[in-house]
């Protein structure tokens, strides 16, 4: 019985070249120079006879599963938090135009040395993207030293890293500057996770730092702990305001957090942003819907994840990075949420 089934030398025919030459560009080799027009050649001859290359002969060509792996530190971010999808969006973007897939793995970031085994020995995997990693993650570090293929969507700091993450001095000051400009002098903030995450911390050094550029002090008794969900924001804001109730404006770690500090305030009768100002981190998409719409921190997530899978198969294929610390900018927008502080 004949087959319909499009093989290379179908491509290579209607490409006009060699099967093997089909068989380096489909299997992105670049163990031999080919002209851009050839592999571009190639590849519409590809995509309009619909041909799908046999993975398990990429395999063994490529010696790549062509499927990366992708964790998140702490998996039940996923049910709670907006700013990861958009990371997730980015990171799946880019692996599907490398023709790759992507394994997503919750693991709790216990630190033990063998934490990552499973998913790294089993070569069900050719590299890991980590999303928010925490600082303490000695198995994390391991990977790192040793060189395994690995991009941080965030920092755990170490020197041999190679990670994307956006600076938070510079924005959180200029947001500062914002709020203090206003006439805002007793300032509190909810983080958005425990502090052994490195974010956290970052932002709250940063929003000290911006303060003390004011002489205001953050005190430890002005700051919530949130734990990523808006029920933890709600519950920490509520907690700070009736324990604070001087305070007339809040950064929330995240917009998440802030939709919680949003209806703590409104349970509390402290009218927003009449009587307390509110910040938030992201700039997720419904922002700028909330009432009143919110002054926040502006982040590209898809393009962090995206940015964070092209650096993962620069890796993978030994092509030098550039930069192998990237750190985007964030931008200040400045909203209703925020207004001049209450007199008295």
């Amino acid at each position: 019985m004949a087959s319909n089934r499009v093989t290379s030398h179908d491509v290579a025919r209607l490409a006009g070249v060699s099967r093997a030459t089909v068989s380096l560009v489909l299997n992105r080799s670049e163990s031999v120079t080919l002209s851009k027009e050839t592999r571009e050649r190639v590849m519409q001859a590809a995509a309009e006879l619909g041909y799908k290359p046999n993975s398990a002969g990429r395999m063994l060509v490529s010696g790549l599963s062509e499927t990366i792996g992708l964790i998140v530190s702490d998996p039940s971010i996923l049910l709670v938090d907006q700013f990861i999808p958009q990371v997730l969006y980015g990171i799946e973007k880019a692996n599907r135009q490398m023709g790759f897939h992507v394994l997503v793995e919750g693991l709790e970031a216990t630190g033990e040395a063998g934490a990552y085994d499973n998913l790294v020995e089993s070569r069900r995997i050719d590299g890991l993207i980590v999303v928010n990693p925490r600082a303490g993650d000695r198995a994390l570090v391991s990977l790192i030293e040793k060189d395994f293929p690995l991009v941080l969507v965030g920092s755990v700091r170490h020197p041999a890293e190679v990670s994307v993450t956006f600076t938070t001095r510079d924005v959180i000051g200029k947001a500062v500057d914002h709020v203090v400009g206003l006439g805002h002098r007793r300032i509190g903030a909810i983080t958005f996770s425990p502090r052994d995450f490195v974010s956290t911390n970052a932002r709250l050094t940063a929003l000290s730092g911006g303060l003390a550029r004011h002489g205001l002090t953050l005190d430890e008794d002005a700051i919530g702990d949130g734990n990523f969900s808006p029920e933890s924001g709600y519950l920490a804001a509520k907690a700070l305001l009736t324990h604070r109730p001087d305070l007339t404006a809040i950064f929330a770690g995240n917009d998440t957090i802030a939709i919680g500090v949003l209806n703590a305030a409104h349970e509390l009768g402290r009218r927003v942003p009449t009587d307390l100002s509110i910040v938030g981190f992201d700039d997720l998409p419904f922002a700028r819907w909330l009432t009143p719409p919110l002054t926040t921190i502006r982040t590209d997530g898809v393009s962090q994840g995206k940015l964070a899978a092209e650096m993962l198969f620069a890796r993978l294929h030994r092509r030098p990075l550039e930069n192998t610390r990237v750190r985007m900018e964030p931008q200040l927008v400045v909203r209703e949420s925020t207004q001049a502080a209450p007199k008295g």
